[in-house]
């Protein structure tokens, strides 16, 4: 795909407005675009989750990549009242300009806007991981890929994962299944915005698998894909819940300006992201996919080397 045409898939989500619990405009927009790709085939479960099968030919199911269709926003209760779900210091909820959508609001601003080869949007968090799932089906139908790869589109996660905790107990998928989960994380230790997709090595409070891991970091050398490998533990994302379900999980992230609408000065902005970052994304995802076809282990690959080493010091032994 070309630049044109991913930023494109971006604005179509990014212009539907969201909150947990009422992500129905942008299901309904990746419904549309997943519509367009002949090989792919999708079903909403249970809870309103939207899983997304690619396949052309009979490849195996390895990879499985998940991201989140809400963000956080005012949501009418039973009561009648509006109450703020997700994860922003009350300080920053003080007399705010919002935008209403009946039973819900979010922050009066921008939905998308393109300014110094940035993305700058009222929710990157984590639409951007959504249109990346969806530009990721898109460059397989392009290169007639015959692999075998499923899309995860959940509700509800900045309430505590629900949508992701719903669908791991339904196990629609095997737990053969690697679930790679794509985000959009405030950058900390050496991470920076436009380095790159970074390999999320862990979060707040679980670690990721270290092969799946490799994995990753080994498709983006091959493809020449600049990475950043980070730890991220200022908070918890969906690999950690599909872990708690006996899933293989890996996680990768876009490093993102102003989290949760938040500026370091206590005012409220849209969320930014680089695009060569988003489009780094794009490539990983599409490169560990057709890695899987090669059928190499990184882990294995470093031990044989390792134990080459150790071999060559012999002479040394006592």
């Amino acid at each position: 795909m070309r630049e044109k045409e991913m930023l494109a898939v971006v604005e179509a989500l990014a212009n539907q407005p969201t909150a947990p619990f009422h992500e129905d405009a942008v299901r309904s927009e990746i419904e549309e675009q997943l519509g367009r790709c002949p090989h792919v085939k999708f079903a909403r479960d249970g809870f309103g989750n939207v899983i997304a099968h690619y396949q052309r030919g009979r490849g195996k199911l390895e990879w499985a990549f998940a991201a989140h269709m809400d963000h956080p926003g005012w949501v009418r209760g039973k009561d009648g009242e509006m109450t703020f779900l997700g994860s922003v210091p009350e300080r920053y909820r003080t007399n705010p300009k919002t935008r209403s959508f009946g039973d819900f609001a979010m922050w009066d601003l921008p939905s998308f806007e393109i300014r110094n080869r940035q993305i700058h949007s009222r929710a990157c968090d984590d639409l951007l991981g959504c249109a990346e799932i969806i530009c990721l089906f898109r460059e397989l139908e392009e290169r007639r890929a015959a692999v075998h790869c499923v899309g995860l589109f959940t509700r509800a996660e900045e309430v505590g994962f629900v949508g992701a905790i719903k669908l791991a107990q339904s196990k629609p998928l095997p737990t053969s299944v690697t679930i790679l989960s794509l985000e959009t994380s405030t950058p900390r230790g050496t991470a920076e915005i436009g380095k790159g997709p970074i390999v999320r090595v862990g979060d707040k409070v679980s670690s990721f698998d270290g092969p799946a891991t490799a994995k990753l970091l080994v498709a983006a050398l091959e493809e020449g894909i600049p990475v950043q490998r980070c730890l991220l533990d200022g908070g918890t994302c969906e690999a950690t819940a599909y872990q708690l379900y006996d899933y293989t999980c890996a996680a990768a992230s876009l490093a993102l300006g102003n989290y949760h609408n938040c500026t370091a000065d206590g005012k409220i902005a849209a969320e930014y992201v680089a695009i060569d970052d988003f489009i780094g994304m794009v490539g990983l995802c599409v490169a560990t996919v057709l890695r899987g076809k090669k059928r190499s282990d990184p882990q294995k690959e470093l031990r044989r080397k390792l134990e080459a080493n150790a071999r060559s010091y012999r002479p040394f032994y006592r």
